[in-house]
This record gives C-alpha cells, structure tokens and sequence, in this order.
C-alpha cells in the first residue's frame, strides 16, 4: 500500500489554486506520480518521448535501453491521451501536446511529497508513533503507581527513556522520509 502526503507546501502555499482534492487526484495513478517524480527530479521541459522511455522502463523493472517499443508506446500514448492532460487540467505541469513537451509548474516544483510505501508487515508510522505513545503511557503508569521493577530506578530515568525512545523514532522518521520524497532520488520512492 502506498499512500501520497503533503510535507511543506498546500494550496495557498504555491500560488496556484491547486486543492488537495486534486492533487491527490493526480496522485492516485501510478504513471502520473512517475511522472511527478521524473519533473521533479529534472526541474526542467521534457519531452514525452524521453518521459515515456523512462516510465516505461520503472514499470518492467528493467533499464531505458532495454525496453521494447511496444513497452514505449504504450506508456507515451497514455501519457499524451490521459495523464498529461489530466496534469495540465490540475495545474501541476504545463503540456503542450503539440510540440511533445511537459514542463513542470510552481505548483509542482513548491510541493513537497513523500510517499509512504508500506510493504509486507512494515506498520504505517501514524500507527508506530500511536503504539510508541502507548507504551509510554503504560510506562509512566507503572512508574506512578510503584510496580516491581520500575519503582528501582528513579522517575527521572525512566523519562530520560521516554524522551530517548520518541527522539531516536523521530530521527529515524526525518532520516526515512528524506529518502522518500518524490523527485530526490534517482528513482521513484515505490520502487526503492
């Protein structure tokens, strides 16, 4: 499960109208947020044949040489028919169909987004973060009230711990979230 948030930036932040609505809109398919990491990554005018190239190569998992031209065409003509324009409509980059070229936006460029790719047993941080509080609050519990072996160590250690365990949650999250943000990598967060 992938689920898109804004980090920095919204609506009135990028002076575009751009609502969440559609931004997550555009989003929700996986050859547009490609495309969003690709625009991000180069900040600057593509054509939608390199784009295609690109994309098409991340979603067979292979490198842009070795893609076949069916594999090409089907992405570029998707690209040009369906997600550019849709981009275009939302304000996120400005296509033009005519010359084959998309260029990103203010709106996109100003942005910040990262994607929280949960695979297999990993938990959602919203949920870790839930469970951490959980499990401090049992712990100052048990401390309040006296129970063995918590009553052997001072309060102040034991909030020392706390602090410790949500400082080091926190650094870990910056560290992982930094690695997940669309267009800072050399690939797409999904696909790392």
């Amino acid at each position: 499960m992938a689920s898109a948030q804004q980090i920095d930036g919204g609506p009135s932040d990028v002076g575009v109208d751009i609502s969440d609505d559609e931004l997550f809109d555009v989003l929700a398919n996986q050859r547009r947020r490609f495309a969003v990491h690709l625009l991000k990554r180069e900040e600057e005018t593509m054509k939608i044949g390199e784009m295609a190239e690109q994309i098409a190569a991340w979603e067979n998992g292979v490198e842009t040489v070795e893609i076949t031209g069916n594999e090409r065409k089907r992405v570029y003509t998707a690209l040009q028919q369906s997600h550019l324009p849709k981009m275009d409509r939302a304000g996120v980059v400005d296509f033009n169909k005519n010359r084959g070229v998309v260029e990103p936006t203010d709106a996109l460029q100003n942005i910040d987004l990262y994607m929280d790719v949960v695979e297999g047993k990993e938990i959602p941080w919203s949920e870790y973060y839930i469970g951490l509080s959980g499990v401090s609050l049992a712990l100052v519990a048990a401390v309040w009230i006296g129970a063995w072996p918590f009553s052997l160590l001072p309060n102040l250690a034991w909030t020392l711990a706390i602090v410790v365990a949500f400082m080091f949650s926190a650094v870990t999250h910056k560290y992982y979230t930094e690695e997940m943000k669309v267009g800072e990598l050399e690939e797409p967060p999904e696909l790392q």
